[in-house]
């Protein structure tokens, strides 16, 4: 990703100053106008900026990262570079915003995750639907670049909300999460039965209502 990726904006440029800024990551094969597809369901005193992933696919959408699908197999420190190279688009506007909340789905999670483990002090919240978090231990080059320690201090509100019986993400991968969220964030976790690895409406509400409380009145 350049320091200047492909970004989908809810407002116009003169109309963003002053807003607290909302980043949509998608998640894999997908692009940045699938969650923008959310943004009438939340509140509409925030900006929302959905960046499209980095890595064009063969078959069609973007990825922020290679993933081996069969296993949900990914290297940690391919991670990292994306991370890192989408802080650098992040530190271009978030200026000119009063706070920035991340927002990722599935893969997008993932994204949201690490970059809120790795500046903690940067984020006022953090939403995450039917993902994951990485785990390091999955590869190199990421020792100490996870600040989980600052993070558990700062308390920053996370949302994470699935389905139980989401296909998609491995057991495993929920379970690591799932000891990492508990340990770390403010965390509020929702199941919703009958989403599959998907968002339902009730789901959107929620989030806003979270949105709402966590940064909205707490300004």
């Amino acid at each position: 990703m350049s320091a200047q990726p492909h970004v989908v904006w809810s407002r116009e440029p003169q109309d963003r100053a002053g807003t607290p800024l909302v980043v949509l990551l998608h998640g894999y094969g997908s692009h940045e106008q699938d969650l923008m597809g959310l943004v009438p369901g939340l509140p509409e005193e925030f900006t929302y900026a959905s960046v499209r992933a980095p890595v064009k696919m063969e078959f069609g959408g973007y990825t922020w990262f290679d993933l081996d699908v069969e296993r949900l197999a990914y290297s940690s420190s391919a991670a990292r570079n994306a991370v890192e190279d989408l802080w650098e688009w992040i530190t271009s506007v978030k200026d000119e915003h009063s706070s920035v909340t991340l927002f990722g789905f599935s893969m997008g999670m993932a994204m949201a995750t690490s970059l809120l483990r790795s500046r903690p002090q940067k984020f006022a919240a953090a939403v995450g639907l039917s993902g994951f978090a990485v785990d390091p231990a999955r590869g190199e080059g990421i020792e100490g670049w996870f600040d989980d320690e600052a993070l558990a201090a700062a308390q920053i509100p996370f949302f994470w909300g699935r389905d139980q019986e989401d296909p998609i993400i491995p057991a495993e991968h929920v379970e690591y999460t799932h000891a990492w969220a508990t340990k770390t964030v403010k965390l509020t976790k929702v199941l919703y039965a009958g989403a599959g690895h998907g968002v339902v409406p009730q789901e959107i509400s929620h989030v806003g209502e979270f949105l709402t409380h966590t940064v909205l009145k707490s300004r």
